[in-house]
């Protein structure tokens, strides 16, 4: 559909027009290769400083993890504050952190600015636990406040299940300043503002081959090259072996979205909020009405799979149900998985590979206010602005594992998933 396959946000896009292949030889001062929104939100900001920018995207704009993921957006990582602290301190922790609501904020500029009156915003999000724990929420709350001035919720059970008509919650976190939206819409609007200040965007351009070592790099497709004094390596989940390093760095993971057919009765009978949502497990689920309440974008599981499994529906399904009972018999109209990309110490992969070679992927779980931070951080790296990009160099680019990291990851889900069902059980128990 369009390019996208069969997903919820392609089938709802405000523009479908086509870009072009890239053919014949072009300069420019910096190219970048991936065209998701690290390196959209990068060439915005160096368009807009004056740079001549190229993207070549091997598929279409924001085809991977930025087009086809739960749109939440909301600051953190996909590793906790906690351990974050632990491997580089309490002060650079804290800078960390505020870089991550500022991202969400570059989201909420980049709309404002742009006027996406079409991408509808809706604010508040709730993170539930599947298990009664208050005391912990308050000291989180208490945490961010006193650190971030960040201004979170501990709201009650009952509250809770006035909105989410589940057995399983207990209490939740609510967060008024997160959002959801229309991730492939904002990235489509992002490359219209790019090209709109002279920058060239090509689809259907993958990258065969680059001499990155001369002053003046060379980064070549099927058909044509650039030329270019700055690169920016934008790679995610879908990153190939064009540079090795690269991708030894990155685990590809595997998440599953599901879209109900319009069933708006039966959904006002469990999900009562249009806020979105999400559970405390490892791998747990979010979702979140769309379609003004007529259907149910539902997010979950992850696995080292890189192939989307053949019962794709039915497997959302089951789980969407075993959350809402209510939902049996709701059908599920489409389903779709996308990778995304983790390093191993599940941050971010934003950095300089070499002189004028630069890298930012791997936002596995947390991509929509790190993907704009980051973006953001390397044009400002470029522009000679700021060397912010230097908050991230304490997380590497760390060998993934190869055969052995990817059994690693999953064997560690599965450990995680089991110690989050025995956390339920015992809660039960107790109640």
């Amino acid at each position: 559909m369009n390019g996208y396959g069969d997903t919820y946000y392609a089938r709802t896009l405000a523009d479908v027009s086509q870009r072009p292949s890239l053919k014949g030889a072009v300069t420019a001062d910096v190219v970048i290769i991936g065209g998701g929104l690290a390196g959209l939100t990068a060439a915005l900001d160096l368009a807009r400083a004056g740079r001549s920018v190229v993207i070549l995207e091997a598929e279409k704009v924001a085809w991977g993890a930025s087009g086809r993921n739960g749109g939440f957006v909301g600051p953190g990582y996909a590793t906790g504050h906690a351990e974050i602290i632990r491997m580089v301190g309490v002060e650079q922790a804290q800078v960390l952190h505020r870089l991550s609501i500022e991202g969400v904020q570059i989201v909420e500029e980049n709309m404002d600015s742009l006027a996406m009156g079409e991408n509808k915003r809706v604010y508040g999000k709730l993170s539930v636990l599947r298990y009664h724990d208050q005391d912990s929420l308050e000291r989180h709350c208490e945490m961010m406040q006193r650190e971030f001035g960040y201004h979170l919720e501990v709201m009650p059970t009952d509250a809770v299940q006035d909105l989410l008509r589940s057995p399983k919650y207990h209490q939740a976190l609510y967060d008024p300043a997160s959002f959801h939206f229309h991730p492939l819409n904002y990235a489509r609007s992002l490359a219209k503002a790019i090209e709109a200040l002279g920058g060239r965007i090509f689809e259907q351009s993958r990258v065969t081959g680059c001499d990155l070592d001369r002053s003046e790099k060379t980064v070549k497709t099927a058909q044509g090259e650039v030329k270019a004094r700055d690169v920016v390596l934008a790679g995610g989940g879908y990153t190939d072996d064009l540079v090795p390093r690269l991708r030894r760095s990155i685990l590809p993971i595997a998440t599953y979205v599901l879209l109900t057919e319009p069933a708006p009765g039966k959904l006002a009978e469990a999900v009562r909020t249009p806020m979105a949502v999400s559970d405390n497990r490892r791998a747990g689920d979010y979702y979140r009405l769309v379609d003004d309440g007529r259907r149910l974008l539902w997010g979950g599981r992850i696995t080292t799979r890189t192939t989307e499994p053949r019962r794709l529906a039915q497997m959302m399904q089951k789980t969407m149900v075993s959350t809402y009972p209510q939902l049996e018999g709701v059908r599920v109209e489409t389903a779709w998985s996308g990778l995304m990309a983790y390093a191993r110490h599940l941050m971010p992969l934003i950095g300089q590979l070499q002189p004028a070679v630069w890298y930012v992927f791997g936002f596995g779980g947390r991509g929509m206010n790190t993907t704009a931070i980051g973006g953001r951080v390397i044009a400002e790296g470029i522009l000679g602005s700021s060397d912010r990009f230097r908050f991230y160099e304490p997380f590497s680019l760390t060998w993934n594992g190869g055969p052995f990291g990817v059994a690693a990851a999953q064997l560690t889900y599965w450990t995680y998933q089991a110690m989050d069902l025995a956390k339920e059980r015992r809660a039960a128990r107790m109640a």
